[in-house]
Order: structure tokens, then sequence, then C-alpha cells
């Protein structure tokens, strides 16, 4: 009876919640998992880049192939690898991702696949205008 213990374990703990945030990914507007990633050749678990509660630009992809430069003072940007599929609560396995934007309150705001399509629409939606300035000093971890 797995599939109904499961369900009703994502219930009681809230990994159930999902905000209506468009048509795509399945795990568009739900908690993002704990995975075990790694970063900067370090393994670490998704969570602990969280403790800071802020937001936060998982790419999964080639090395900055992402441009937050507008918001980095307000994006904490991190490349990092993960293989395998994901197992997440509720829905199940699904394909790892290129890149994954997470909310403060740990929900996925924007998932991206080999482009940065709608990355900006999303990054101005929830985190505010973007900055034009010519002195930025926003790091990346992980590169």
């Amino acid at each position: 009876m797995d599939e109904p213990r499961k369900r009703v374990v994502g219930e009681m703990s809230g990994l159930d919640i999902h905000y209506h945030l468009g048509e795509g990914h399945p795990l568009l507007g739900r908690r993002m998992p704990d995975l075990d990633i790694v970063v900067a050749r370090e393994p670490i678990r998704v969570f602990e880049l969280m403790h800071a509660a802020r937001p936060l630009l998982l790419n999964f992809a080639p090395l900055d192939c992402l441009d937050i430069a507008p918001w980095s003072d307000r994006i904490e940007y991190v490349n990092a690898k993960c293989t395998g599929a994901w197992e997440l609560p509720v829905i199940g396995k699904v394909d790892a991702l290129a890149a994954v934007l997470v909310r403060p309150d740990g929900h996925v705001a924007w998932i991206g696949d080999s482009s940065d399509a709608g990355l900006g629409d999303a990054l101005t939606f929830w985190f505010g205008a973007p900055v034009a300035s010519a002195c930025r000093t926003g790091q990346v971890k992980g590169a």
C-alpha cells in the first residue's frame, strides 16, 4: 500500500501543496526536494543552501550559462551537479532538470530546460525589477 501511504504522508507534512504557477513540469509550484548534489566538488544537500532564506537558482547545466546579473544582489546562484532521476514526494520520479529557481519558502518558481526562457519574467515577478548597474559583485557558488 505504498501509494496511499505516500499520499497521506504528503498531506500530513504539507508536501502535497501545489501552487498553480502555470503549465509545465510537475515540480513547478511544489516544494523543492532535499536532493544530494555536488557544489564545487563537495557533496551538499539542497536544504543546506536554503538556510539563508534567500531565493536560490540552482544551475545543473554547463557552468554559468544563466545570466542573472541584474538580480545578483537578491538571488543566490549555485552551479551544481546532480545525477539520475529525482525522487519527489507525492509525485514520484522525474528526470533531472537543467535549472531550478526556488523561492525563499522552498517552492519552485521556475524550471529551466536548455535555455533561460521565462527566467527574467520569473525573477522580475517574484523578486522585483532588474537593477541596471555597471558595477555588480554577485558571486556564483560552485564555479
